[in-house]
C-alpha cells in the first residue's frame, strides 16, 4: 500500500475513534474502543521515522499526530471523570456536553498554534546524489513554501534548482570527503534561507 493510502487509512481510523469515544462518553457504548485505538497508534508508530515519506507526507502525518495527542489529552480528562463518578448532576452535563464542546473548541486552537509551530521549524534534509529527484523536489517545495510565507519571489525553476542542488553538492563531497550534504530550509529575519553542509 502507498504511503498516501496508508495516511487515508490513518485519517479515517482516527475519525471513527472519535466517533466511537463521543459515543462511549455519551453513554451510548458500554467500553472505550480499544481496538480502534490500538490500530491508530500501530500505524502512528509504523512511520514515526518519517524516513520514506516525502515532505508533504511527512507535514500531513505531523498534523494527524499532533490532532491524536490533543484528542487523546481530552480522552484522557474525560475517562477521569467517568471513572470516578458524577459527583453532581453539573458534572455529568460537564461530562458529557461541557468537555465535548468547550475544550474540543480548545484543541481545534491549540492544534492550529502546533501546525503553525510546525510550519516554522526548519525543513531539513541530506542528499548523497543530486540526481535524487524525490528528495530534491521535496526540498524545492520547501523553499517555494518558505518563500512565499514571507512573500519573496519563488524560488527559480526546478530544473535549474537541481542542477544548482547537483553542483552544490558534488563540490562539498569533493571539498570535505563527506558521504552526503545536509541542506535546511529556514527563516531568519523576515527571509527564507537556504542552508547546505557536509554530512558524514
Amino acid at each position: 500500500m502507498a504511503i498516501d493510502e496508508e495516511l487515508n487509512v490513518l485519517e479515517d481510523q482516527l475519525r471513527r475513534l472519535k466517533i466511537e469515544y463521543d459515543m462511549y462518553f455519551g453513554g451510548g457504548s458500554k467500553k472505550p474502543p480499544t481496538d480502534v485505538e490500538w490500530k491508530v497508534k500501530n500505524l502512528l508508530k509504523k512511520f514515526s521515522d518519517g524516513n520514506r515519506m516525502n515532505y508533504a507526507q511527512r507535514f500531513r502525518y505531523t498534523t494527524i499526530q499532533q490532532r491524536y495527542a490533543l484528542y487523546n489529552a481530552l480522552w484522557q480528562q474525560k475517562l477521569v471523570i467517568k471513572e470516578e463518578g458524577y459527583r453532581r448532576p453539573q458534572d455529568a452535563v460537564l461530562g458529557i456536553q461541557g468537555l465535548r464542546t468547550d475544550e474540543e473548541h480548545e484543541a481545534a486552537r491549540a492544534m492550529k498554534h502546533h501546525v503553525s509551530a510546525a510550519e516554522d521549524r526548519p525543513f531539513s534534509m541530506s542528499v548523497s546524489d543530486g540526481s535524487d529527484h524525490a528528495h530534491v523536489e521535496s526540498l524545492f517545495q520547501a523553499l517555494t513554501d518558505a518563500r512565499k510565507k514571507t512573500g519573496e519571489k519563488s524560488a527559480a525553476n526546478l530544473d535549474s534548482f537541481k542542477k544548482f542542488v547537483k553542483q552544490k553538492t558534488a563540490q562539498l563531497q569533493k571539498e570535505y570527503g563527506c558521504k552526503a550534504v545536509e541542506y535546511t530550509v529556514e527563516l531568519q529575519n523576515g527571509q527564507a534561507k537556504l542552508k547546505a553542509k557536509p554530512k558524514a
